[in-house]
């Protein structure tokens, strides 16, 4: 029998995701058994069961603590532990796919301060929302490049304003080769997760955002199902067509209410809300390989802010095969329960453990957290608790 190291145990629990064990067992998301190990049934009594470590993906780098999507953001949550970073996608007017939460960029750069580009702020619509400001489909990467990012939210990480004007808009290109980089001087695999930013808008101004991103991951090994990649979006079409250009793992992300955009304007009724109902969660499972809600739908807030009663939600998705992926922890008072904060500064750090701890206890997979190294800590902690 092999024994897997470490970080190739973590791998699989998100990136082999779930494995058959025998014809009529049920369907788990859990290494050991992916590599052969006998083990119990990860479901036991109605409760999932953790049989490895929770992996722990850098929302947007450690954008806690650096502007985010920058090189400097990704590079840190590497350093913190992070076992995943992720970089949002968007297109540049000559195709390129370069790292942004939005393809509208006056609150993560200063594009604003640059006077050559003035004529440039337009007014647009963008999956049903009109927003006034910079794009970068109205930019080559050439223009793009002469830009520096800065914090998006300034009140809430006042000390990341120090790095304003100091990192360029990477490529995606350059975030995969920042990765490669890391694991050669480091001996250790770290995965990327790239998010497709509003496909269906992409796609009607003819920058579609696919092909892009599956030749760049089959250029950089990471096309197959064991890579350490994973391909993460909030629509059901731009999975489903990624699924035929790719075998890179799919990630099926889900808002809290409302619905994806492009059943929207397939006017197909799916709701975000009925994907994560039995039948939505084995719809998902025919084209994509993991799911990822919104936090609440496994453990709500109640009216004065506190943690609810968890749900069913990650024991259902485990019994469909999909592991279950959660965002977004963040470490701040103001973003975290009642129960988990430390004084009454909002934007001061409380107790991130607290939360993470509680969703794990859910039965969920994997989270994403601004802070990596609070993160890391969290899930090494409640894994030593087990």
């Amino acid at each position: 029998m092999t024994t897997l190291n470490p970080t190739t145990r973590m791998r699989r629990v998100v990136l082999a995701l779930a494995t058959t064990l025998a014809a009529g067992t049920v369907l788990v998301s859990n290494p050991a058994t992916a590599a052969g190990v006998d083990t119990a049934a990860a479901v036991h009594a109605g409760k999932h069961h953790h049989n490895s470590k929770p992996i722990v993906f850098g929302h947007r780098g450690a954008s806690g603590y650096r502007p985010e999507h920058t090189l400097a953001a990704y590079d840190l949550a590497i350093q913190q532990g992070a076992d995943f970073i992720e970089p949002d996608v968007v297109s540049t007017k000559d195709g390129v796919l370069v790292a942004r939460h939005e393809n509208e960029i006056s609150g993560t750069t200063d594009v604003v301060d640059h006077p050559e580009f003035a004529g440039r702020k337009a007014t647009k619509t963008i999956d049903g929302k009109a927003l006034t400001g910079w794009f970068t489909e109205d930019f080559t990467l050439a223009e793009l490049k002469t830009l520096r990012a800065k914090e998006r939210i300034p009140g809430d990480r006042p000390a990341n304003t120090a790095y304003d004007g100091l990192f360029e808009v990477p490529t995606l290109e350059e975030v995969l080769d920042l990765v490669e980089a890391k694991e050669a001087a480091t001996g250790r695999t770290i995965g990327v997760a790239p998010e497709t930013k509003h496909p269906t808008y992409f796609d009607s101004i003819g920058l579609s955002l696919e092909e892009p991103l599956a030749k760049s991951l089959k250029r950089h090994g990471l096309g197959g199902k064991r890579a350490a990649a994973v391909i993460q979006s909030f629509e059901v079409s731009n999975l489903k067509d990624l699924n035929r250009l790719v075998d890179t793992p799919l990630v099926q992300l889900v808002d809290f209410g409302g619905a994806p955009y492009d059943q929207v304007v397939a006017g197909t009724g799916v709701t975000n809300d009925y994907l994560v109902t039995d039948k939505g969660l084995r719809s998902i499972k025919k084209y994509a390989d993991q799911v990822a809600p919104y936090k609440y739908y496994f453990i709500p807030r109640t009216t004065d802010n506190t943690l609810g009663e968890p749900t069913d939600l990650a024991r259902r998705a485990e019994r469909v095969g999909l592991p279950t992926v959660i965002w977004t922890m963040r470490a701040e008072n103001k973003n975290l329960p009642v129960e988990c904060r430390k004084g009454t500064d909002p934007i001061a750090i409380g107790d991130l453990a607290c939360e993470v701890g509680a969703y794990l206890d859910a039965g969920v997979d994997a989270f994403f957290t601004d802070q990596p190294d609070l993160g890391v800590a969290a899930r090494d902690a409640w894994v030593t608790k087990q």
